[in-house]
């Protein structure tokens, strides 16, 4: 805060200004990086683990969906949800509300395929669940970046 006197012959004004109202913006980038790593390797462990104990991830024509594709899905997914977090903190007029709005109706749409494209149900259970825990992972991490509302 920084105050400035002013004076005249016959009166006298201070103005005040408020330095700590900076616009500047929590940045997402770095925690958002660091959130889609650790959903990448929790994702990935789950589909490693399930795999193992016998979860097959196939499809009705039999093709498998291999573990590193969690890897790189998970990878991308998230990075893109950095991005739109980004995109938000600078555009948005309520970027918080706006991201968390988004990607909880993304993230619910990203299990319509795990229970409609033929999987048994331990492979669709599965892949919802690690949809849902990579949400659970980045969109907190990212949200919490993010400003309630723009001045």
């Amino acid at each position: 805060m920084s105050t400035t006197t002013q004076f005249a012959p016959t009166t006298t004004t201070t103005i005040t200004t408020d330095s700590t109202r900076a616009t500047t913006r929590p940045t997402v980038w770095r925690r958002g990086v660091a959130a889609s790593v650790g959903a990448t390797v929790v994702t990935t462990t789950i589909a490693a683990v399930a795999s193992a104990a016998g979860v097959s991830f196939e499809d009705p024509a039999g093709t498998a969906i291999p573990v590193l594709a969690f890897t790189q899905l998970t990878l991308i997914f998230s990075l893109i949800g950095v991005g739109l977090a980004a995109v938000l903190a600078r555009k948005a007029r309520h970027p918080r509300p706006t991201f968390v709005r988004t990607t909880v109706a993304l993230t619910a749409l990203s299990v319509v395929p795990d229970f409609t494209f033929g999987f048994d149900a331990a492979s669709a259970l599965t892949l919802a669940g690690a949809h849902v825990v990579a949400a659970a992972i980045v969109i907190p991490t990212l949200a919490s970046r993010l400003m309630s509302h723009r001045h």
